[in-house]
């Protein structure tokens, strides 16, 4: 008696197929508006009626948040899936999975409870033409009874001309900013997710800032 066995059917899609189709908009925007590298860094800064204690015991990759992000980031990133790694280990590294691609992240400062700090050495998500992530990093700061948590990002932007690219690249890193603080303050206070965004600048110590603000910081430096 003779059995045939028939290969596997191949995916619709595959994950080329999948980079491809998401990569595809900052390609074409790689294609018409690519140059030289500059470097940018955003920062968002939130006030949260947390201790700083718990903020860093809650600190989230993007990758790590639960729930949907924007329209705007689902839109122009690809969907991050997970995380694999240690982030609380200086040189450890995290590879974050997204759908059709990865980034990794490699952890360069630990000071609990104030400050996380990453580079990022490897970035295949299929916007590279137009974006790519150097690090960021996670400043925890005492506010009286509460927390100043400040995310920064810092990237290599090659669009031009930078009047028009940055501040649509600032609104979709505060966005993603924005997710981030949010899914941490809601690990913590499920019932009460509003945040307070404020001040364009950057942290320093024992400085607590109340003006009620989105916030983005200028570009730090530029080549």
């Amino acid at each position: 008696m003779n059995v045939l066995f028939s290969p596997p059917a191949k995916p619709l899609l595959s994950t080329s197929l999948l980079r491809n189709f998401a990569a595809g908009p900052y390609r074409i925007a790689g294609l018409l508006s690519a140059r030289t590298a500059v470097s940018e860094t955003v920062a968002t800064r939130a006030h949260l009626d947390l201790s700083p204690n718990d903020a860093w015991n809650h600190i989230m990759l993007y990758e790590e948040v639960p729930g949907r992000p924007s329209l705007l980031l689902r839109m122009l990133l690809p969907q991050p899936l997970r995380t694999e790694g240690q982030k609380t280990r200086v040189g450890s590294t995290v590879r974050c999975v997204y759908r059709g691609g990865d980034l990794v992240k490699r952890i360069t400062q630990v000071v609990r409870p104030h400050s996380l700090q990453f580079e990022v050495i490897d970035q295949s998500l299929g916007i590279e033409d137009c974006i790519r992530t150097r690090g960021g990093s996670y400043q925890i700061l005492s506010c009286r009874d509460a927390t100043d948590l400040v995310l920064i990002t810092n990237y290599d932007a090659y669009l031009h001309p930078r009047r028009v690219w940055r501040p649509l690249e600032a609104l979709l890193v505060r966005q993603l900013h924005g997710h981030i603080l949010r899914g941490m303050y809601a690990a913590v206070q499920p019932r009460n997710q509003a945040i307070r965004l404020v001040s364009n600048s950057l942290a320093r110590p024992g400085n607590c800032l109340g003006v009620p603000a989105c916030t983005v910081s200028q570009s730090l430096s530029r080549r």
